[in-house]
């Protein structure tokens, strides 16, 4: 658990002090997305990746930022406490090494998650003996995801059901330094919707309308 926190890395949680001053603010039309986006992140049904794509400055951060505030005041049910909604966060950044590359992303949301839901903490460590090259950035990122976001995800989802999903915020994403990398994150993700043995979960992306990113 240590090595993963060690690796994990803090500064891409949206409410991060490298963040700051926070994107909060939203006005007109983008509160009315906002609430729209809202409603979406509360569907039981089917999984949703959320992309949020527009010019630089036109407010999108605003927006990833105020779900995930949301989400994270959310609880999965009632009976519960400190089981939030939010389950995972990461902001790319290209000033940031750690924040540039996709090789910290799936060791970033396995901490967080674990951190949220300690019921899985044991299997994660587990994991992490067991292979401790899993925490190498330049480990295949199928292989990370498998083992450190997939595999936490199958353990909730009996504790999970009937519950409201999950959500995950990536905000940023074209701060990722490389196109090959990023093209190859979007479509891990596209396919974590259609495994059939996770629980409901969410996916929100920002980026800026870029033809790499479109393309993924």
């Amino acid at each position: 658990w240590e090595k993963l926190s060690h690796v994990s890395v803090k500064g891409a949680e949206y409410d991060s002090r490298e963040r700051q001053p926070h994107p909060r603010r939203l006005e007109g039309s983008w509160v009315d997305l906002t609430n729209c986006v809202h409603a979406l992140l509360d569907d039981q049904e089917k999984n949703r990746l959320i992309w949020l794509h527009g010019a630089a400055g036109v407010g999108k951060s605003a927006v990833a930022f105020n779900v995930a505030e949301r989400m994270k005041d959310l609880r999965t049910r009632k009976e519960t406490i400190n089981e939030k909604r939010l389950a995972g966060s990461f902001v790319f950044s290209r000033k940031h090494t750690k924040r540039s590359t996709t090789g910290y992303f799936f060791a970033t949301l396995a901490y967080q998650l674990a951190s949220t839901y300690p019921s899985i903490r044991s299997d994660t460590r587990g994991c992490i003996q067991s292979n401790p090259s899993l925490l190498d950035p330049d480990k295949s990122l199928r292989d990370q995801m498998d083992a450190l976001f997939l595999q936490p995800l199958r353990m909730l989802r009996f504790r999970l059901n009937g519950c409201l999903p999950l959500v995950f915020v990536v905000d940023a994403l074209h701060e990722c330094t490389s196109k090959a990398e990023l093209a190859d994150l979007i479509s891990l993700l596209a396919q974590v919707l259609h495994k059939p043995d996770l629980p409901v979960i969410h996916i929100l992306l920002t980026s800026n309308s870029q033809t790499h990113i479109r393309e993924a």
